[in-house]
């Protein structure tokens, strides 16, 4: 759902027109809460296409008409239907003079959909309240003014901070290039993601190990070190009931990973990325010859280059990386500040002694130098507990 700026749409009639089924105050006192509620539920719809939709945002829309609810959709997947569309078809007249809720601008371009604010005027609409701008700098703003420039109000931000989470990947794609990287780990509460012989199976409940498999199929990507290949030989998979398998991606520096490895010979349509800055070409074609890809990276500190590895994914069209490990990989991007979002599972269980933690390396030298977490969230699975936050800022200067 990116807005080309380049679209040869025809000019719409102007025309001006106030909605003749106005929602009436002695029923709503106070109007917002009337748009927010609309809005919540439009954020509600565009949640069912998280995961499904790359590299398109996820959209809810719902539509209103003398204060009922006559349409409503979300988009499905790349290339069907926007959510607008949806909620028009179910609409049907009904959507004359009515006001339309969505969480994302209407886009005004034609791509492999004709626009869906062109959609929204054809269908007479009276009024359109918009979640959120389309955040793409070369087209942001477009819809809007098509909208207005045929009569409709447009109306932007409301909900605006919920609607942004819907689409976080999609948001730093568009803007960087780069993918949104979100860090997964599970730990004691001593902090200890595995014994000091390296056993972490399992730390956290079945709970939480379901919902990273919806978290996996929520991602463009996950991706491990092989030191976690080696010690766990992970499928990197998504076991949910209709959900998509991830692109699964190795760090390998010195190309060391084993050949029967898991993640070389699953039967997915997923592939497998292994980046590296090893020169062993015999054994870049042993890995090939599995089916997964081999890239060369740039090097950093005799390492692969995570900047670099990060500005691949990102042109081959990842939106979002889930890292889930271990300790080298996640101390090296948190070194970077390259990580987006953390999400921490604690259990309740003790460790002790010289188990492994979450991070490698030296880490800041001062506590005031810390990477502090802001917009906490904490919610329960069970006996476990998971911690999502954004990192402040980023830990160092690259």
């Amino acid at each position: 759902m990116t807005r080309d700026s380049e679209t040869g749409i025809r000019e719409p009639q102007k025309r001006r027109r106030t909605s003749r089924f106005p929602l009436p105050a002695s029923r709503f006192p106070d109007m917002m809460d009337i748009h927010e509620k609309m809005m919540r539920r439009a954020v509600a719809l565009a949640r069912r296409g998280i995961g499904r939709t790359a590299p398109n945002p996820a959209v809810g829309c719902v539509i209103v008409r003398n204060e009922a609810v006559v349409g409503e959709g979300w988009h499905k997947k790349a290339g069907t239907p926007h959510a607008e569309v949806h909620a028009l078809r179910q609409a049907g007249e009904m959507a004359g003079n009515a006001d339309v809720y969505v969480t994302l601008e209407p886009c005004a371009h034609t791509g492999r959909t004709p626009p869906c604010a062109e959609a929204l005027i054809e269908a007479g609409v009276a009024r359109v309240f918009i979640g959120m701008i389309d955040p793409n700098p070369k087209v942001k703003g477009r819809g809007v003014e098509m909208l207005r420039a045929a009569g409709i109000e447009a109306v932007s931000g409301i909900l605006e901070a919920e609607c942004r989470l819907l689409n976080e990947p999609f948001i730093k794609h568009v803007t960087t290039g780069l993918p949104f990287v979100i860090l997964k780990s599970a730990m004691t509460l001593d902090g200890k993601t595995a014994t000091e012989t390296g056993d972490s199976k399992w730390i956290t409940s079945d709970k939480s190990r379901r919902y990273v498999h919806n978290l996996r199929a929520m991602a463009d990507a996950v991706m491990v070190g092989v030191g976690t290949v080696m010690a766990d030989d992970p499928q990197l998979n998504s076991r949910v009931a209709g959900g998509r398998d991830p692109l699964r991606v190795v760090v390998d520096s010195s190309l060391k990973i084993p050949m029967n490895a898991q993640v070389l010979h699953l039967s997915s349509p997923a592939r497998t990325v292994v980046a590296t800055i090893s020169d062993d070409d015999d054994k870049a074609a042993r890995v090939r010859a599995t089916g997964a890809e081999v890239i060369r990276c740039r090097e950093r500190a005799g390492r692969v280059d995570l900047w670099d590895l990060f500005g691949r994914l990102g042109r081959m069209g990842v939106q979002s990386v889930l890292l889930e490990g271990g300790r080298t990989l996640a101390g090296e991007a948190l070194r970077l500040g390259l990580i987006d979002k953390f999400l921490l599972f604690y259990a309740p269980k003790l460790v002790g002694g010289e188990g492994i933690g979450l991070f490698a390396g030296s880490g800041v030298e001062r506590m005031a130098d810390a990477v502090r977490l802001a917009h906490i969230d904490i919610r329960r699975f069970g006996d476990d507990i998971l911690l999502q936050g954004y990192p402040e800022a980023a830990c160092s200067q690259v």
